[in-house]
């Protein structure tokens, strides 16, 4: 929950870990941490949220010259409370001429294609094992963690760090409910719908732009993010349901804010690289994300109605999609 690992897997991987699926709740256990929080803590975080431009609310819709977008902040993996959003976008996904997406059916074929062919894009094949560049406790602590997940240590090593970091970000008691859930995420639901209604989907970026993000990042940066995710495994599950709880307030900028926090709190760093680190990280995963998303939707509006569907964390902030839309000249409004 701190430092690189907790903003790489909030804003960039969202997304496979932000949640329980039902198969999962009956079996892990987690505290929700923010209401845990000293009530002057709470406080001062809620503070931070709503200082950020648009920083509530998961259903938008933004107008310019007749121009109609609706914009869906999502949550990635199944909830019986996403009925409730589904309700109420049924009706604008009928109306629109296009539904964009992060990844639709054509990205998750030829991201599962690219897997097929090439897997270095998950392993590591030319540079140290993580055996070989942890230090033995880490290794160990690494291993033991990966058992519980079902994972042999051996292949776990030869993986990329970014992506090991990313499996401990999914409790280890609802690893095997990870993929299924993520069909019936909103966003699986919405691109559904849009089947069933004749609408067709986009994706706002190639289906290899968090892998090519990852590729970017030097080796050190993703071996901080496997031992930062390994001092905070053991509360992955509530890290994972107050993710949840925030979500479904409409709140998810909180999260933002309780990763900052979190991250404040890690041992053996400065402030200073603390925040180099966050911001890093948020230039990477989310701000130069949402800058190239935007011409993709003003094109795609300009053609009719529509609607967009992504990570509910981008849409709030200075450099949120809903924030750059408004500086393009869309009037906005929370529906």
């Amino acid at each position: 929950m701190t430092r690189l690992r907790r903003l790489a897997q909030t804003a960039a991987l969202a997304l496979a870990c932000l949640a329980l699926s039902p198969a999962a709740r009956a079996q892990c256990q987690g505290s929700n941490l923010i209401a845990a929080l000293p009530a002057a803590e709470r406080q001062a975080l809620r503070a931070a949220a709503d200082a950020a431009p648009f920083a509530r609310g998961n259903l938008w819709q933004a107008r310019r010259d007749g121009q109609v977008i609706h914009l869906v902040g999502t949550y990635h993996l199944d909830d019986p409370r996403h009925a409730a959003m589904m309700d109420r976008i049924t009706p604008l996904i009928a109306s629109a001429s296009t539904v964009l997406v992060e990844a639709g059916p054509e990205e998750e074929a030829a991201l599962k294609d690219r897997m097929a062919r090439d897997p270095s894009v998950m392993v590591n094949t030319d540079g140290p094992t993580l055996r070989e560049a942890l230090t033995d406790p880490e290794w160990q602590a690494l291993a033991a963690a990966m058992r519980d997940r079902g994972l042999p240590p051996f292949l776990v090593s030869k993986f990329r760090p970014w992506y090991v970091s990313a499996l401990l970000a999914v409790p280890a008691c609802q690893m095997a409910a990870s993929e299924a859930a993520a069909k019936l995420g909103l966003d699986g639901r919405i691109i559904a719908q849009a089947s069933r209604s004749g609408v067709p989907v986009r994706a706002l970026e190639p289906y290899d732009t968090v892998f090519r993000l990852f590729d970017a990042m030097p080796a050190k940066d993703q071996l901080a993010m496997v031992r930062s995710a390994l001092a905070t495994e053991s509360r992955a599950a509530d890290y994972a349901v107050t993710l949840a709880e925030a979500y479904f307030a409409e709140d998810a900028r909180l999260i933002w804010e309780l990763t900052r926090k979190l991250s404040a709190d890690t041992p053996g760093y400065t402030a200073e690289q603390i925040e180099a680190d966050l911001a890093r990280m948020e230039q990477d995963l989310m701000v130069n994300r949402n800058r190239a998303w935007i011409p993709v939707i003003e094109e795609a509006a300009a053609q009719g109605p529509i609607l967009v569907a992504f990570g509910a964390l981008h849409l709030s902030g200075e450099a949120g999609v809903l924030n750059l839309l408004a500086q393009a000249g869309y009037t906005l409004t929370r529906l």
